[in-house]
């Protein structure tokens, strides 16, 4: 009687054990369907808890993501739909193509996100959106639906900052107080930050240019990267890091930019213009035309990612001095967080690691998939939001999407005044082994 009482009051244990195998169930979904039952207080007759769940749904650039996670952070449910093949084949992510799939795939993706989760859209606490910064063509998609979503449901809203979500990721899957050090390096952006609060943030630096992951994608384009056969389906990023594996960095020369600026920001672009004129010179030499693949490939890919690397660590290492020597942080928060789709670059993460190392320093990274865009993380700040009690809103008239958006309190010019030199750690031999 116990059993059956119990299987029928939650629909969601029935999933788990009955689903077919086409759908990606795990030990993860178990706990999870547990933590659904434990929810809803089946051992507790009074019933006095009701948990707060957020359905977070991303649609900021080229992925659109959902997901459902509650105010202990559990990730309930979620599902994303990933166009890279689709832009690969374009050579880069064109806005009207990305809109029309956020537009084809948004319905699904939120629907399979409360199936796997077991929810309904009546039991939501609130609906959590990123509305600012990313491609305008994108943002709207993601904006409209959910705005239809609140107004037939009667849900709160939580407007989300994309860039905030990324930086915020990392208390979800580990114990990190406030204040902490982030970095964010994508493909759209480069920020050093101090993370004060929920919504309290101190900028540090950021690129004056292109950011890593764009560059990173246009050297990969320019090297014809997608006729290589280790890398037709990869993304510029993750072919450059692939290939650099196996390449001599050493062959070929690349300055580190801003060595002479005693600033915290990122330039990308002078990098960008050098390997390119490797790659025009290379092809003179060996008599090719643009778009075959060189034979050096693997050597210029790998100077590429070190001078990467070593400018990012440079300009990380100099956030770190300042925030010490300022007081923003102590030995008691000493921690680098760093998120991001370049964040999953293993090079790059040595570099900083060698950084943190000579100035004990925490360096945590989120797990790889939540360092890309993702519906957890916009769930996830709607939750941090919605504890803090910042930004739920009961009316959504004149909502709009920011494709451009500032990120905190910019202090960068005290960063600069401070005139902080940062000492030789050995950066370039170290990363030789």
């Amino acid at each position: 009687m116990f059993w059956a009482q119990f299987f029928s009051r939650h629909a969601f244990v029935q999933k788990i054990l009955t689903r077919n195998s086409v759908t990606r169930w795990t030990s993860k979904s178990v706990k999870h369907g547990w933590a659904v039952c434990l929810r809803s207080n089946f051992f507790n007759s009074s019933n006095n808890y009701s948990p707060k769940l957020v359905l977070g749904i991303e649609t900021s650039c080229d992925d659109t993501g959902a997901a459902v996670v509650d105010d202990t952070g559990n990730i309930i449910g979620e599902a994303l739909h990933s166009q890279t093949e689709v832009h690969l084949k374009t050579g880069g992510i064109i806005p009207v193509v990305a809109q029309q799939l956020h537009r084809e795939n948004i319905e699904r993706i939120v629907k399979e996100t409360l199936d796997f989760s077991g929810i309904s859209l009546d039991e939501l606490s609130a609906v959590a959106t990123t509305i600012k910064p990313g491609l305008a063509l994108s943002l709207g998609v993601g904006l409209e639906y959910s705005l239809k979503l609140v107004n037939k449901y009667k849900k709160p809203f939580i407007p989300i900052h994309h860039m905030e979500a990324h930086a915020l990721t990392i208390r979800l899957t580990n114990q990190v107080e406030f204040p902490f050090l982030v970095l964010l390096i994508s493909g759209g952006h480069c920020i050093l930050a101090v993370v004060q609060g929920v919504s309290d943030f101190l900028l540090l630096g950021q690129s004056m240019d292109v950011a890593p992951g764009n560059m990173l994608d246009k050297v990969a384009r320019r090297l014809s990267l997608t006729k290589h056969p280790e890398c037709y389906n990869m993304s510029g990023g993750k072919a450059i890091e692939h290939l650099a594996r196996q390449g001599n960095r050493m062959h070929y020369e690349l300055r580190a930019p801003m060595k002479h600026h005693a600033n915290c920001n990122f330039s990308f672009s002078g990098l960008q213009l050098g390997a390119t004129k490797i790659i025009v010179q290379k092809e003179k030499e060996e008599g090719l035309q643009e778009g075959h693949l060189l034979s050096c490939v693997t050597d210029i890919a790998a100077a590429v990612q070190h001078v990467v690397a070593v400018h990012i660590a440079n300009q990380t290492h100099r956030a770190i001095l300042f925030c010490i020597k300022s007081g923003i942080l102590s030995q008691t928060n000493a921690t680098l967080v760093v998120s991001g789709g370049v964040a999953s670059n293993q090079y790059i993460r040595r570099a900083l690691q060698i950084v943190t190392d000579a100035n004990d320093f925490n360096l945590l990274c989120p797990p790889p998939r939540l360092c890309t865009d993702n519906g957890v993380m916009i769930a996830w700040n709607g939750i941090e939001r919605m504890r803090a009690g910042l930004g739920v809103l009961h009316s959504t008239d004149d909502m709009r999407y920011e494709p451009k958006a500032s990120f905190g309190v910019d202090i960068s010019k005290k960063v600069e005044e401070a005139a902080i030199k940062v000492p030789s750690i050995k950066l370039e031999k170290n990363l030789l082994k």
